[in-house]
């Protein structure tokens, strides 16, 4: 097995307590990275994906924060930074859904994921960048969703919020790219996390019909490119929107 070139760098994962985030952290913790476990409410959670992490041998925590609250977000990162001395690699993965069509939607349904969703990529980003610069390295990978691209019925504030992500990362990789800091989006399909598991069977056949692999993805199908986006392999592509998906976007 291949040495890793990531092995002793320090990496924030948002919303890593379940799903996606969970699978990003401990796919890095594979790695040899330092993971800094950003949750929310879920602490029990966040707690048992750091004692994963230090079982493979990275050291971790668990770190509070609401990402749309950017008071927040700098006593988050100034935690990390206290702790970790510095942050290589951000995984932007915290998010919400609010769903409902346009008409029954509330002043507070848009706003609430606008602000989580991506006012949260902005603030973690922003928080990060200028050590990334004086270092002259860096990874940030934002995760956004297909519906930003083809959006989806009842998912106005959702769709609006990962189409703005998407955007917002190829702008990003254009201001930081000759300082080696690498900007990339990874748009899942569906995947099996806690929000498709609830729903009934009919609507995950009506999924299933869209995919035209037939089935639903697994979070470590996002997990692993993360940890390949991170990596030294990936040094020369930035700004793209990595579609992981099951050929959904095709």
């Amino acid at each position: 097995m291949l040495e890793s070139d990531i092995k002793g760098k320090f990496a924030l994962v948002t919303g890593a307590a379940k799903g996606i985030g969970r699978s990003s952290a401990l796919r890095l913790a594979e790695q040899g990275v330092n993971v800094a476990v950003n949750y929310n409410r879920s602490l029990k959670e966040a707690k048992d994906v750091v004692a994963e992490i230090k079982d493979l041998g990275s050291d971790g925590f668990a770190v509070q924060a609401d990402v749309g609250k950017p008071d927040q977000v700098k006593t988050m990162i100034d935690a990390v930074n206290d702790r970790f001395g510095q942050i290589d690699i951000l995984v932007n993965n915290a998010g919400i859904i609010d769903d409902t069509l346009i008409m029954r939607m509330s002043d507070e349904q848009w706003r609430r994921v606008i602000e989580t969703n991506l006012d949260g990529t902005f603030y973690c980003s922003r928080g990060v960048v200028r050590s990334m610069i004086k270092q002259r390295w860096g990874r940030i990978i934002n995760i956004g969703s297909i519906v930003g691209s083809h959006g989806n019925p009842g998912q106005t504030n959702y769709s609006a919020s990962k189409a703005g992500i998407e955007g917002f990362t190829k702008a990003l990789a254009k201001e930081l790219a000759n300082r080696s800091v690498t900007v990339n989006v990874v748009t899942p399909g569906y995947i099996i996390t806690e929000t498709v598991e609830v729903l009934g069977p009919q609507f995950r056949e009506k999924m299933l019909s869209m995919i035209p692999m037939g089935y639903l993805g697994d979070p470590d199908d996002i997990g692993h490119i993360v940890a390949y986006l991170a990596s030294e392999k990936a040094r020369y592509i930035t700004g793209q929107v990595i579609a992981v998906d099951g050929g959904m976007a095709v």
